[in-house]
């Protein structure tokens, strides 16, 4: 088996695909959907569903409610991290309020984090929308 594959993931994922919270859809259909490479969304690798992946970028962007903030659910993002480090991946978090409330800068991040210059790429989205 592939290593960032698990068929058991699968159906779970196409369901978090159908049912993504408000602030996934502004992220992935207002900018990571715009980007000249591709994001999937609610992507298996290994033994997890990650939010966003950028295959291209060894990337994950992870979206974080408030259950994560609580001691369980650091400590299970720590684990999680990990794993996806072992795997040669960059992983970014953003709080749900930062992307409603600070959407410029999370889009202005990623970039960074990414690489890409919408400044001189003409199929870039050039500026994250409002």
């Amino acid at each position: 088996m592939n290593e960032k594959q698990n068929p058991k993931l699968t159906g779970i994922a196409q369901t978090l695909r159908k049912r993504m919270t408000k602030e996934e859809r502004r992220l992935y259909y207002d900018f990571l959907k715009q980007l000249p490479v591709t994001v999937n969304r609610q992507k298996v690798l290994g033994a997890y569903i990650v939010d966003f992946y950028c295959a291209e970028k060894h990337l994950v962007i992870e979206l974080d409610g408030s259950q994560h903030f609580e001691a369980a659910g650091l400590a299970a993002d720590r684990e999680r991290d990990r794993a996806l480090h072992g795997m040669g991946l960059t992983v970014l978090r953003y709080a749900n309020n930062d992307v409603m409330q600070r959407f410029d800068s999370v889009c202005e991040d990623i970039l960074q984090h990414m690489k890409i210059d919408t400044q001189h790429s003409e199929d870039a989205h050039p500026k994250p929308s409002p």
